[in-house]
């Protein structure tokens, strides 16, 4: 029995969580209901609307709308003209809900509509901290039953954004790959890697935290801290030349200085991490070494699609990352260790039966 009112967590913007009443919406055409079974926290959260609602424009937060941009669950109603997805099927959202007619849509870059109606779940149309939400069909993609709701809630963001700079420059049993920032996002990038089959990867992180996150899920064959001699034990790690992708997921300029000076004449680096700035010096940075820098920014959804089959393929299960759940009705915790930066993925789940 689907109720007629549920909770749902806003972000008032000075780090606290409201917890609010709100009707369970009806799906329309090509709508349906989704019974919300996990959603994780991401970076963007804190950043943008957790401290202060700083966003603006794609970024601007609605007051007052229900967070929450990762979610994955099942479908439990479905409104008429629905096409591919019906009840009982498990699905992951993904979090930009695009007019499906520009240049970008089509190509399934919701992440880039140009359109007025863009609106993403968790910032301007309600999304996945509440039992339950509304989503449009063409917005979804199939859980497989191998990946668990907690799986598929990284998917659309998390795993994503790391899968398109993964595939914008390109890994395999050729490449040694540097990561700096091993937050989330930074340990999402070795976890990938080494499914593709790089060679060896290297961490930098500064939180004695997040590095022993890190050497307990075994992701990095090196982690190193950002210190002075960095650089230096980086050639010394690949015989002098550097490596030959580096990503960069903490947006600190000197950590982005670090990934592109630690890669090797003719080698690809992505930016990943949001905000920040960069300060480098063309010529002898990456002209002169024929490097390239990549923007990445999310990901497509044949992307999501194409990665979701990968994980299921490479036995790869994204909730390894995960090391704090809570309730919704303990949302506000969940939000504040997130912020603490003091964790790896945190997620809020919530019961089958309910």
């Amino acid at each position: 029995m689907i109720p007629s009112k549920m909770t749902g967590a806003i972000l008032p913007g000075n780090s606290t969580v409201e917890l609010k009443e709100f009707d369970v919406p009806t799906p329309g055409h090509g709508q349906v209901l989704v019974k919300t079974m996990a959603t994780t926290i991401c970076g963007s959260d804190i950043r943008c609307i957790y401290r202060e609602h700083v966003g603006k424009g794609p970024e601007g937060y609605i007051p007052g709308t229900i967070a929450g941009h990762e979610p994955c669950g099942v479908i439990v109603a479905e409104g008429p003209g629905m096409r591919r997805f019906h009840t009982g099927d498990r699905v992951i959202v993904y979090h930009i809900s695009g007019c499906g007619m520009c240049h970008d849509c089509r190509k399934g870059y919701y992440i880039s509509c140009s359109s007025p109606l863009r609106a993403a779940y968790g910032w301007q149309r309600n999304g996945g901290m509440a039992p339950y939400m509304l989503c449009d069909e063409k917005d979804l993609v199939a859980l497989p039953d191998e990946l668990s709701y907690a799986d598929g809630a990284q998917v659309a963001c998390g795993f994503g954004t790391v899968y398109e700079a993964i595939e914008k420059v390109g890994v395999s049993g050729n490449d040694t790959v540097l990561v700096t920032g091993l937050g989330p996002v930074g340990l999402a990038v070795l976890m990938l890697a080494k499914a593709m089959g790089a060679t060896k990867t290297i961490g930098v992180e500064l939180s004695d935290y997040r590095i022993d996150l890190a050497k307990k899920l075994g992701l990095a064959d090196v982690i190193l801290k950002p210190d002075d001699q960095a650089l230096e034990t980086i050639r010394s790690l690949t015989g002098g030349f550097g490596v030959e992708r580096a990503f960069d997921t903490s947006a600190n300029d000197q950590a982005r200085q670090l990934a592109i000076r630690a890669t090797r004449d003719w080698g690809k680096i992505a930016f990943v991490g949001e905000g920040g700035t960069c300060s480098f010096t063309p010529s002898p940075d990456i002209i002169h070494g024929q490097k390239a820098i990549y923007g990445s920014w999310v990901t497509s959804l044949w992307k999501m699609e194409e990665l979701v089959e990968h994980l299921v393929r490479w036995n790869i299960h994204p909730a390894d990352l995960i090391t704090h759940t809570f309730p919704l009705e303990r949302a506000a915790e969940a939000y504040a260790l997130m912020a603490s930066g003091n964790c790896g993925k945190v997620a809020v789940t919530f019961p089958e039966d309910a």
